[in-house]
């Protein structure tokens, strides 16, 4: 077979026989598509160990400061979690992309781009830090009005840990490229979520008040970054003679991919706040909440498809930056098979049973129920092209990434100052679900043409059917069972956990766990080349 590898000068064809008999490697496609299953396993338990104890933490926080104190605490979450993906201007996406692409150890280049992956995003967040501080005063009042609560302080507190969490997220992406998953999934999924409940319970049974209970929030943040710290240094040769001076060119080649980044990554960042606050001054407070509700279903719905995109990404750079677009579409249509079928069942119950979760909340927020629907139907356009935001971005076309982040942008304003006037909040989720709609099929389109692979496959659309078929047949039982309220949802999941232990007796439903879990624990892996593997510390993960 013929391979292609990549060398200073640029790709160079290298042939070798194709391998025979028991010992032989398997294809590559089949490989990367193994590395990737052992990878999303992990990314996928860190997302479900994120997901309950970030429920768990939203529970401490409502109950140990109540509606208005929770309201002022979530807000000064809200401002650290902007201005950091302000400040970071798109250089953890680069780093993601750049590193697994450069060789590690002491006498790689991997370490000369922390210089300039880290300088200039920590310059702007300490004049971000600065400025907000400064401003804080003056800040209060319209961000925290109305809360009974001293303002300032809670603002001074969040603006100054700014550049602890820039640097913190920063790092964690050069440990998800020179780590093996396990590390990565460590702090970011265990650490971070383990502790913040833990400290913010804390302070808050200790009677410390809001400022107590976000100074646990941050503390956590600050443990990571040292965390990350000492996982990073080894692996790059950092104090053992690795060259941190950037060559000129390191700077051009890292800012370009990195700044068209910077404004889709602020755009993500603040896309339901834009809903959100859209709604408040178009359609008034109430709706504003209603809709927010809405969101934070919406939003934890994408924990699975989140868990993979962390998992897979420096491995899709590096196939990507070998030029082997046939084993990176393969593990993309691997990865959303993966997504899907665990992503669609959760958005068919909220498009079903919305009036039962939105119960969970209040009667006030069943008013919600249609924008529930609405968005978590959009969700399922979302989740169904997989992360092709991730293949261009790993592909280096971050440029085409901003191009579809923008227009869903543009798609989502303009129709929420139409519609959310007359609608309220189900004008909001109209707006916000086109805008979603547009985004992700501009995405598809622009990597289809970019990886010029097939991205969808037999295998995903057998998949889709089978779990709307399901899903759809025990969401029809619990609405005639027990309508769309809460009793209908739990005949529902019911009639799912019996349909999910019926699956498990077939022995083809056996024999398909039992080949995943092999791949998992890694028992197939590639045989090495005929050249022997390159060492270790030239190796990206």
């Amino acid at each position: 077979m013929t391979a292609t590898t990549r060398g200073p000068s640029g790709p160079h064809p290298v042939s070798a026989p194709a391998a025979s008999g028991p010992g032989a490697a398997p294809p590559a496609d089949d490989t990367e598509t193994r590395r990737s299953v052992r990878s999303g396993v992990a990314g996928l338990v860190g997302a479900a160990t994120s997901g309950l104890f970030g429920f768990l933490l939203a529970v401490v926080i409502t109950r140990g400061y109540g509606t208005v104190g929770s309201g002022a605490f979530f807000a000064a979450i809200g401002v650290v979690t902007v201005a950091t993906a302000v400040c970071t201007l798109g250089a953890e996406t680069g780093l993601m992309w750049a590193l697994p692409r450069r060789r590690l150890g002491a006498r790689g280049d991997a370490a000369r781009v922390l210089p300039v992956a880290l300088v200039p995003p920590l310059l702007v967040a300490v004049v971000v830090a600065v400025g907000g501080v400064l401003a804080a005063d003056a800040l209060a009042p319209r961000l925290l009005g109305g809360s009974g609560v001293d303002g300032t302080a809670l603002l001074t507190v969040s603006f100054a840990a700014v550049p602890v969490v820039v640097a913190m997220t920063l790092l964690l992406a050069a440990l998800r490229c020179v780590r093996p998953i396990r590390a990565y999934v460590g702090v970011q999924f265990f650490l971070l979520p383990v502790a913040r409940p833990v400290l913010v319970g804390a302070a808050a049974l200790a009677g410390g008040g809001l400022l107590a209970g976000m100074t646990g929030w941050l503390v956590p943040a600050a443990l990571a970054l040292l965390a990350c710290l000492t996982l990073v240094a080894g692996p790059l040769g950092v104090g053992r003679g690795a060259a941190l001076r950037p060559a000129p060119g390191d700077w051009s080649a890292f800012w370009r991919f990195a700044l068209p980044r910077a404004a889709s990554a602020a755009i993500d960042a603040g896309n339901m706040w834009v809903g959100v606050l859209l709604t408040s001054v178009l359609a008034g407070p109430a709706d504003a909440g209603v809709f927010g509700a809405v969101g934070r279903y919406i939003l934890a719905g994408q924990l699975a498809m989140q868990g993979l995109r962390v998992a897979v990404s420096p491995q899709l750079s590096r196939l990507l930056g070998r030029g082997d677009r046939a084993a990176a579409a393969a593990v993309h249509r691997q990865l959303t098979t993966w997504g899907l079928v665990l992503s669609w069942p959760v958005y068919l119950l909220l498009a079903v049973f919305g009036l039962a979760f939105l119960q969970l909340f209040g009667p006030e927020f069943t008013a919600g129920a249609t924008a529930m629907t609405v968005l978590a139907l959009a969700m399922l356009v979302n989740t169904g092209v997989g992360n092709v935001q991730s293949l261009l971005l790993m592909g280096g076309r971050s440029g085409l990434h901003l191009a579809a982040t923008l227009a869903g942008l543009l798609v989502t304003v303009s129709l929420g100052l139409w519609l959310i006037p007359a609608h309220g909040a189900t004008g909001a989720a109209l707006a916000w679900a086109l805008g979603i709609a547009t985004e992700n099929l501009t995405a598809v389109a622009c990597a289809r043409a970019v990886i010029g692979q097939p991205l969808v496959d037999a295998a995903m659309l057998r998949a889709g059917a089978a779990t709307v078929a399901g899903v759809g047949a025990a969401a029809g039982i619990g609405v005639l069972a027990g309508g769309r309220g809460i009793g209908g949802l739990a005949v529902a999941l019911g009639v799912l956990a019996a349909g999910c232990v019926g699956l498990l007796t077939l022995p083809r439903v056996r024999h398909r766990i039992r080949v995943t879990m092999v791949q998992v624990r890694g028992r197939q892996e590639a045989a090495p080349a005929a050249t022997g593997p390159a060492p270790e510390d030239t190796k990206g993960r």
